[in-house]
C-alpha cells in the first residue's frame, strides 16, 4: 500500500486504484484536495486539528457515495449528511476502499482535569499501520509501521517512548508534529530515535510525500 503524509495528523492510504484519508483536519492548508481523492474519510475524534468540518461537509453534499467513518459523538458535526455518517466504536472491523480497518481505544489523553473528555478511536489498517489519533492506546494487535504522535498539549516524550516500547512496530513514522519548532523536531527525533529511548529509526516525511508500505 502507499501511505501518504499530509499536514499534522492527516494521512493517506492507497492501493488498486482506491484511497481514503484519516483525519484531514484544520492545519492542512488544502483539505478539500486532499478529500477530493479519497473514497472515504476517516476521524480519530473531534478536535478541529483532525477534522475540517466545513471541507468534509461540501465533499459529502458532493459526492452522495462519499462516507465518514467515525465516533458517534461527531454525528452532529455532519447532521445534514446523516445517511453518510457512519459511527465506529473500539471492536469493529471496517471495509474501506478495499482495505480492512479495525477499530481501537475509546478516549482521548488526558489534556487537564479542566477539559471534558472527547471519544478516540484507533485505526488499524490492513493489520499493518496503526493511527492512534490523539492516545497512547495499546492495540492488542501486532503492528508493523506505527504512526507516532510527537506534539501536543497532551503528551510528554518519555510518554512516546513508553508507547513506542509497548506497541513494539517495525517502523515509526512520526505524525502531529506541527507545534514543533526546527529544534523540536531534531529533539524528537534524537530522543524517540534508534540510538535514543525507542531502539527504532523515527520517520519524519514531509507533507505531500509517501512511503511503499
Amino acid at each position: 500500500m502507499k501511505l501518504t503524509k499530509h499536514e499534522h495528523a492527516c494521512v493517506a492510504f492507497e492501493k488498486e486504484g482506491a484511497s481514503f484519508v484519516i483525519d484531514p483536519g484544520s492545519f492542512s492548508p488544502n483539505p478539500a484536495q486532499i478529500i477530493a481523492g479519497a473514497d472515504a474519510i476517516l476521524l480519530t475524534h473531534e478536535h478541529f486539528d483532525h477534522v475540517s468540518g466545513a471541507a468534509i461537509n461540501a465533499a459529502l453534499a458532493e459526492r452522495p457515495d462519499l462516507r465518514v467513518y467515525a465516533p458517534a459523538a461527531l454525528a452532529g458535526m455532519f447532521s445534514e449528511h446523516a445517511a453518510q455518517f457512519v459511527p465506529v466504536a473500539a471492536g469493529d472491523e471496517l471495509k474501506v476502499a478495499g482495505f480492512t480497518v479495525t477499530v481501537h481505544g475509546s478516549a482521548h489523553a488526558i489534556i487537564h482535569a479542566d477539559f471534558p473528555p472527547v471519544t478516540n478511536v484507533g485505526y488499524l489498517v490492513d493489520e499493518t499501520v496503526y493511527h492512534p489519533g490523539d492516545a497512547y492506546f495499546v492495540p492488542e494487535a501486532s503492528v508493523g509501521t506505527l504512526l507516532l504522535p510527537t506534539s501536543g498539549p497532551w503528551m510528554k516524550i518519555g510518554e512516546a517512548a513508553d508507547y513506542v516500547r509497548a506497541v513494539r512496530p517495525d517502523r515509526v513514522v512520526q505524525i502531529h508534529e506541527m507545534l514543533l519548532s526546527e529544534i523540536g523536531l531534531n529533539l524528537a527525533a534524537t530522543l524517540l530515535g534508534e540510538k535514543g529511548l525507542t531502539g527504532i529509526p523515527l520517520t519524519a516525511v514531509p507533507a505531500g510525500e509517501s512511503l511503499t508500505i
